[in-house]
């Protein structure tokens, strides 16, 4: 096997070697069928049961009751910014937003082509370093939608709001799946699965029943949640290979002991990074809230952009990649999803240590 680097991009994203060692070993002769699972039929017996086991697993890892559709679209997280509040928000009706960074903002601006959206709080007065607390929500909104992790900001919910009876619409794509959480207060999860559980091409999307009994009719035929939870997504052609994928990534996340155990992984490379941050005040500036920062996406500065160039080509070259802050806010970002393994966030901090050594 070719040497495998240690991928920090923000997505798409590292996936655990075992799920790409199985496409690899399935990939000519997919279970004995003497073709690809690319080129299987998503109607056949054998894309079924991917299909079925794949949805098999995001309910048993996150909890989910039986009342929650488990839905595969397309489009990417943005399509949901419009599907949304597209088929929630009727006339007369209004939903709450929490404003958190660049991914909040466009859904907040889609929304407002489709209804009324309201921002019940906002961290852009800083930049979006920080959660907004305690945010003013309405009693009658339709729904109260937030960002659980913003990827470009590094800011994540560690404790989300109580929103009351008004049930939450989050936006899970850099999150979802790197630890348990209590979902009876979320009416609908979405989430790119790039990030945390697959290859690009393929958008979860969770929605409780009493959610989509309140979507809107006449809608476009493939726009409609309906549709969708009808057809068990699979109206039109699905993105057949990316759900594969998705279960391969998720038969590895059960493996490994399920979200309680990934979370434990993702909190010891999250703390051993931000620990030599910390330690480092003078050389390394992290600018989120402490009781913000993602262990997902942690962002940085160092002292000049000559030596965020300097330090960004010396980890490329001791195959650690992908560590450039995004274009918007420049600096370092470190993403760290479930699949990038321990060694990796160790092995970048021994370079950031003697980094810092040299240029102090």
């Amino acid at each position: 096997m070719h040497k495998r680097v240690f991928n920090f991009y923000p997505g798409p994203a590292t996936l655990p070697l075992p799920a790409l060692e199985r496409a690899r070993d399935e990939f000519l002769d997919f279970q004995g069928t003497g073709m690809s699972i690319l080129e299987t039929s998503h109607r056949s017996k054998g894309y079924d049961a991917v299909h079925q086991e794949t949805k098999a697993l995001v309910k048993e890892l996150l909890g989910l009751t039986d009342d929650y559709h488990i839905l595969f679209l397309q489009g990417g997280a943005s399509l949901q910014f419009a599907m949304v509040p597209m088929n929630l928000l009727g006339e007369g009706q209004s939903a709450d937003y929490i404003n958190t960074g660049s991914w909040s903002t466009k859904a907040i601006k889609e929304a407002k082509i489709l209804g009324d959206a309201r921002v019940a709080a906002s961290s852009e007065d800083k930049n979006f370093q920080y959660i907004p607390k305690n945010p003013d929500l309405d009693p009658a909104a339709v729904y109260v939608h937030l960002t659980t992790n913003n990827t470009i900001a590094g800011t994540q919910y560690h404790a989300f709001p109580d929103t009351g009876n008004v049930p939450i619409v989050a936006d899970m794509s850099s999150d979802i799946f790197w630890r348990p959480f209590d979902v009876k207060p979320f009416g609908i999860i979405y989430a790119g699965a790039q990030k945390n559980m697959g290859p690009a091409g393929v958008t979860l999307v969770i929605i409780r029943d009493d959610m989509l009994q309140k979507c809107k009719s006449g809608l476009p035929t493939l726009l409609s949640y309906g549709t969708h939870a009808k057809k068990d997504s699979l109206f039109n052609t699905g993105p057949c290979f990316a759900i594969y994928m998705v279960r391969n990534t998720l038969a590895w996340v059960k493996e490994q002991g399920g979200l309680a155990a990934i979370e434990a992984i993702n909190r010891k490379k999250g703390d051993l990074l931000y620990g030599l941050i910390d330690s480092n005040p003078e050389f390394f500036r992290a600018p989120v809230a402490k009781d913000s920062r993602s262990y997902m996406n942690a962002v940085f500065r160092l002292p000049t952009e000559e030596l965020e160039k300097t330090f960004i080509a010396e980890a490329t070259d001791l195959d650690m990649i992908g560590l450039k802050g995004h274009r918007s806010v420049g600096g370092i970002r470190v993403s760290m999803y479930n699949a990038m393994p321990l060694q990796g966030v160790e092995k970048l901090v021994d370079f950031m240590e003697s980094f810092a050594r040299k240029h102090a």
